[in-house]
C-alpha cells in the first residue's frame, strides 16, 4: 500500500505539470472503487476548472481548483496516478482520466479498486476539509510532531508502540514499512507498550521519523510490488531497508539475525539485539 512517502512523491511529481492547467474532459471506467465514483460532482465541480495546486493530508491528495472545489484522491492499496500523453493506450483499470487543456492526461489506475475519489464542492469545501482533517492524526513531517505530543498521545496506552505509529487517527500516514524502519532506527522494540516510552524515546522516534520519511521521499518511495511515481518510475528506498523484508538476514549493525513476527496481522521485523524486548 502506498504510504506517506509514496503519496508525497506522487504529489510532487504532478504539481508542476498540473498547476495552472484546466480540466478539459473527464472519462470514467464505470467501475466502483472503495466508495462509488462521484460522477455527477466530477462533471459539475471539476470539469472546466483550473487546477491551482495539489496538497497532501495523511495519505490523501487534495487537488485544489480555482473555483474553490477540491478533488480528493486516496490511492488505496494499488492505486497510481500517472501523467501520460493523450494518445497513450488506456488500460482496463484506468478508473478516472482527467484530460488537461494541453492534451496531457492524468490517469488514476487501481487494479484492486481499494482507492477512493471524492469531490468537495466549493460552497462546502472548507467545512468538509475541517471535518476530514480532524479525523486524521499528527502529520509526521509537521511542526506538531514532537516528543511532547507523542508522549501525551501514548499516555497510559498499553498497545504496542508500532500499533500507535500505524494508527491513522493518532499519527497520519506512517504505514507498516516505515513503522518497522523508524523503530529500528530508534532502538525500540515494536511490541513495547506505548505508555512505557519516555520523552527521550519519543524524541528519537520523532527525529528518526522525519529523517527516514524525508530520505524515502528523496529516493522516490518504496517499490515493493507495483508502486510507480507520477512519471512512471519506481522508487528505490527499499535499497535502504535495515529490517523490513530481511528475516533471518544479519542485522547491518550487530550481525544478529533479523526476526519476523506478526502484529495485528502485519509483518513486523526487528533486531533482537538492537531492539531488546520490553
Amino acid at each position: 500500500m502506498p504510504e506517506l512517502p509514496e503519496v508525497e512523491v506522487t504529489r510532487r511529481g504532478l504539481l508542476d505539470h498540473l498547476s495552472g492547467r484546466t480540466v478539459a474532459a473527464i472519462a470514467l471506467s464505470g467501475h466502483r472503487l472503495r466508495i462509488p465514483m462521484p460522477c455527477r460532482q466530477l462533471r459539475e465541480h471539476i470539469l472546466d476548472q483550473r487546477i491551482v495546486t495539489i496538497d497532501r493530508r495523511a495519505k490523501y491528495l487534495l487537488v485544489r481548483m480555482a473555483g474553490g472545489s477540491v478533488l480528493v484522491i486516496h490511492l488505496g492499496m494499488t492505486g497510481k496516478l500517472g501523467l501520460l500523453d493523450g494518445d497513450a493506450p488506456r488500460h482496463r483499470h484506468d478508473h478516472l482520466i482527467l484530460t488537461l487543456d494541453n492534451g496531457k492526461e492524468v490517469r488514476f489506475n487501481d487494479s484492486r479498486r481499494f482507492g477512493a475519489v471524492m469531490v468537495w464542492p466549493a460552497e462546502g469545501a472548507e467545512n468538509a476539509e475541517c471535518t476530514f482533517s480532524a479525523r486524521e492524526g499528527l502529520e509526521p513531517l509537521g511542526e506538531e510532531f514532537t516528543a511532547g505530543q507523542l508522549l501525551r498521545l501514548a499516555e497510559r496506552k498499553t498497545a504496542p508502540v508500532k500499533s500507535l505509529l500505524m494508527n491513522g487517527r493518532l499519527v497520519a500516514g506512517i504505514g507498516n514499512i516505515y513503522a518497522n524502519e523508524i523503530l529500528f532506527a530508534s532502538r525500540i522494540h515494536p511490541l513495547t507498550p506505548a505508555g512505557r516510552l519516555t520523552v527521550d524515546d519519543w524524541q528519537r522516534v520523532a527525529a528518526e521519523s522525519r529523517r527516514i520519511l524525508h530520505l524515502a521521499i528523496a529516493t522516490g518511495g518504496s517499490t515493493i510490488a507495483d508502486f510507480l511515481g507520477a512519471t512512471g518510475h519506481p522508487g528505490y528506498f527499499q535499497l535502504h531497508f535495515q529490517v523490513y523484508g530481511r528475516k533471518d538476514l544479519p542485522c547491518l549493525l550487530c550481525g544478529q539475525p533479523i526476526v519476523k513476527t506478526s502484529l495485528a496481522g502485519r509483518a513486523t521485523y526487528f533486531c533482537p539485539a538492537c531492539q531488546p524486548a520490553p
